[in-house]
Formats: structure tokens, C-alpha cells, sequence
């Protein structure tokens, strides 16, 4: 069966306008926000609106033997959903229904609305959706649930994984199967919906997901501290989650700091070597109390300056500087990202370990964190035009997954393994743990098909 006649069914099987070819529009596919520079080129992209278009397409690509590479809004960081030669990128994009139900807090969701949508859909209810990365406002459930994404609030609301009560999920053979659902408790069987959570799109394809929700948060408190020194700060972090659960704690160093005062012009010390951000939503007295300990903590830890707010929007200014670091930062080069994460008490380890990385390579290093679960987001900023430099970013790129392990910690804490870090994953979890994988995977996937060269 030649290309043509099998596109020609696939076109068949689908919705009007389902399956693209255009060169142009193909391209657009080809890669993800990492911009894995070994992305390949699709046959063709696969707009689905619906399970039944997601299922009648992986059937045709089980047939004819096409890898099948599943994509939700593109921002991944990982190389993730970078495109294969010859394969269908099945873009969820256009999948985009939610149902809530306020009696039993939950919503069901397609994969292609967006974090930010969700989150005013349920708040629309009273209702609150925690997970948060910081790219909320751009990246897709689906993709959250493929990297299991975390973000600001992790530290005490939990991960992508902690709000997954159930899926649809269509498998490499076309079947389409419900796992979990919206109960609150359930232990009927292997726990199949925390499988697929994470795994990239390499076990199946999520075409909906039951999400649990909670009470809105509580209006929080702010303290913000600068630091002359990134081990001052990183110090300070300890100090703090030795005795509570902040509701934020995120960190910026000095590259970080004027890049985001260059976009907003906010006020922040551009002489200050580090950054702190926490949050209290601790309920009446609670709040204060923690509150306290944050600033003593930042005190004790020879911070330059400690402020605090209970002002609603003074706090969301801050959250808003943490937010734009990456974007702020990527002005002065191409990056290579990482969210590598370690044990809490490794942190300031992990953070002089990857200064001292940034000084032998001769690269500029800079490091934002979710500081409070120790998982760092190192940014090696190179000059795409310098093959020297984006030379020694890249050896920088491996020794900082390599630090991060040999620390007893991870090569990503919620971006993924993707394609870029896959070469480090069997050094992290083993190689029993490798052989583990790999049956489940040759299980649900007996052929390969599913988004080859991710993970595995």
C-alpha cells in the first residue's frame, strides 16, 4: 500500500479537514518549545476533535506500520512530542469540552483546553484546579497529564498525578478504554490511571480526563526576600520547610532577577545575587505564624531585604516577575532547559554544583526553582550562532542531570524525559527498573508505534 492510497484512507476515516499535508502548516508540527534540533519530518499531522478520530487514526497507523506521535499545545520542554520521520503527529488541540460537576468537585476535560481554562471554567463553579506550571496560560491539560506537570503551588497542593481521578485513553491497537473515574476513593485493580499519567504519550493517548477540585484557595499572604547570595538563599529554603508547608516558595538568581526587571520594570534589586518568593494561605491566625517563621528565616539567613503583603495584587506581581523568568531570560539566547530536582536538604548543593558547572564550561547558567520540593530549572543560555559555545552548553547540559543524580535526585521533577534526557533516565532509575518499563511498554505497544524515541 503505497503513502498516498493510505492517506487517502486516513482522510476517509476522519472528520472534514482532520488530516493536513500542507508543508508549511506540517512544519509548524515538527517541534516542540524544546526545539529539539533532531526533529524529524511527519507525513502528516492529525487534527483530532474527537475520540473517534484519535481511535480511527491510531488504528490506521496500526495497520500500516506509521508511528504515531501524540502532541497537545506544543509547549513541551523535554522533546517530547518532536516530530519522526514519516510519522502522524495527532495533535488533541482541538479537543476541547469540560463538563464540571460541583456536588462531587470534579471535571471531566478533553486534552486540548488549555491549564488557564480550566481553571476559570471550575472557578466559574467556586471551584479550584491547583496544578499550576508556570506556562499555565499556554500549555494544555493533556500535556500536564502526558509530563505529570507541577508548578508554583506544588510544594503544598501536589502534582498533576495528586488531581487525576480517571481517563480515556486510546491504545496503540485503536481500543479505547475508561480507567479510574470520578470517585473519590478507589482501589479496585492495578492503579492503571497512574501509569498512563507521565508516560508521555508513549502507552496510550488521553482523550479525557476526570479531574478532582477542591474549595478555592484562601487569599494568601506574600514575603519576599533578596539575598546577596544564592547559598544565603538556598539556606534559607531549609530553614523554612524544616517547620511548615508554604503554599509557594520559588527562587530566582541574579540572572534571572534583571531579566525579569528589564521586561517589567518593577523595582526589583538588580545587585541582589538571589531571589525569594513564599506564600502563606494558611487560615486566620495560622498565617501569621507562618508568616513569622518566613521571615525570621530570611532574617537569619542575611536576606538584604524582607518584605510582605497581604495585598492581593502585590503578591500576584511577584508571582507574575516568577512566572516571566523563562521567557525573560531566553532574550539573551538560545536555551537548553532543564528541571532537574533533589532531596531538600541537597538543594544548596545541587545550586553551588551547577555555578561550578556554569564556571568550568564557560556558560552562562541560570537557575529559577519550585524551591520548597527542591526541582530547579537551570537555564544554559548559549549563542546559537557560537557551535563552541552551544558545544560546551550541551556537555553542561548532561553534568548538571549528572549532579542532580549522583545528589540522589532526578533529571526532571515535571517537564518530562522527552527525547532530550532519555540518555540519562537509565542512570537515575537502573537497569531493572529499565527492563520494567520496557515489558510494559512492548505490552500496550507491542509494535512500537507510540511516540518512538520518547523515554524509552
Amino acid at each position: 500500500m503505497t503513502a498516498t492510497i493510505a492517506l487517502d484512507d486516513l482522510i476517509a476515516a476522519l472528520s472534514d479537514g482532520a488530516v493536513v499535508t500542507d508543508p508549511d502548516i506540517v512544519a509548524g508540527y515538527r517541534q516542540d518549545r524544546a526545539l529539539d534540533p533532531d526533529a524529524g519530518t511527519p507525513l502528516a499531522v492529525v487534527r483530532a476533535t474527537s475520540t473517534d478520530d484519535v481511535a480511527a487514526a491510531v488504528r490506521w497507523c496500526a495497520r500500516n506500520h506509521v508511528a504515531v506521535v501524540p502532541r497537545g499545545a506544543g509547549t513541551g520542554l523535554s522533546g517530547g512530542s518532536s516530530a519522526v520521520d514519516g510519522a502522524i503527529v495527532l495533535t488533541t488541540e482541538k479537543m476541547r469540552h469540560i463538563h464540571v460537576d460541583p456536588v462531587m468537585r470534579t471535571a471531566t476535560v478533553q486534552p486540548g483546553l488549555l491549564n488557564a481554562e480550566v481553571k476559570a471554567a471550575v472557578a466559574e463553579h467556586g471551584l479550584w484546579y491547583p496544578p499550576d506550571p508556570s506556562s499555565f496560560e499556554i500549555c494544555s491539560i493533556g500535556g500536564n497529564a502526558a509530563t505529570n506537570a507541577g508548578g508554583l503551588c506544588c510544594v503544598k497542593y501536589g502534582v498533576t498525578t495528586d488531581y487525576v481521578l480517571g481517563m480515556e485513553v486510546v491504545l496503540a491497537d485503536g481500543r479505547v478504554v475508561q480507567l479510574g473515574g470520578p470517585r473519590l476513593k478507589d482501589s479496585a485493580g492495578l492503579s492503571l490511571v497512574k501509569l498512563f499519567v507521565g508516560s508521555e504519550g508513549t502507552l496510550g493517548i488521553i482523550t479525557e480526563l476526570t479531574l478532582r477540585l477542591l474549595p478555592p484557595q484562601p487569599p494568601a499572604c506574600t514575603v519576599v526576600g533578596s539575598f546577596a547570595s544564592v547559598h544565603d538563599a538556598t539556606e534559607a529554603v531549609l530553614a523554612i520547610t524544616n517547620r511548615i508547608r508554604p503554599a509557594m516558595l520559588e527562587f530566582m538568581d541574579s540572572v534571572a532577577i534583571n531579566a525579569v526587571e528589564d521586561q517589567l520594570k518593577m523595582g526589583l534589586d538588580r545587585d541582589a545575587g538571589a531571589l525569594l518568593v513564599a506564600q502563606s494561605d494558611a487560615p486566620g491566625a495560622a498565617a501569621a505564624e507562618e508568616i513569622a517563621i518566613i521571615v525570621e528565616a530570611f532574617e537569619s539567613h542575611r536576606a538584604s531585604e524582607v518584605f510582605s503583603t497581604d495585598d492581593p495584587a502585590e503578591g500576584e506581581a511577584f508571582t507574575v516577575a516568577r512566572r516571566m523568568a523563562i521567557p525573560a531570560v531566553e532574550k539573551k539566547g538560545t536555551l537548553l532547559l532543564e528541571d532537574v530536582g533533589v532531596p531538600l536538604p541537597s538543594l544548596p548543593a545541587l545550586v553551588d554544583g551547577i555555578a561550578a558547572i556554569a564556571e568550568n564550561r564557560d556558560v552562562m547558567i541560570s537557575v529559577i526553582a519550585h524551591a520548597g520540593d527542591g526541582n530547579t530549572h537551570p537555564l544554559i543560555v548559549v549563542d546559537p550562532d557560537d557551535p563552541d559555545q552551544r558545544a560546551r552548553g550541551d556537555v553542561a547540559f548532561g553534568e548538571i542531570m549528572d549532579l542532580a543524580i549522583a545528589l540522589g535526585g532526578t533529571i526532571t521533577g515535571e517537564h518530562g524525559t522527552g527525547r532530550m534526557k532519555k540518555a540519562w533516565l537509565p542512570n537515575q532509575v537502573g537497569e531493572d527498573v529499565m527492563d520494567i518499563s520496557r515489558k510494559v511498554k512492548a505490552a500496550l505497544d507491542p509494535d512500537g508505534i507510540l511516540n518512538p524515541g520518547a523515554m524509552f
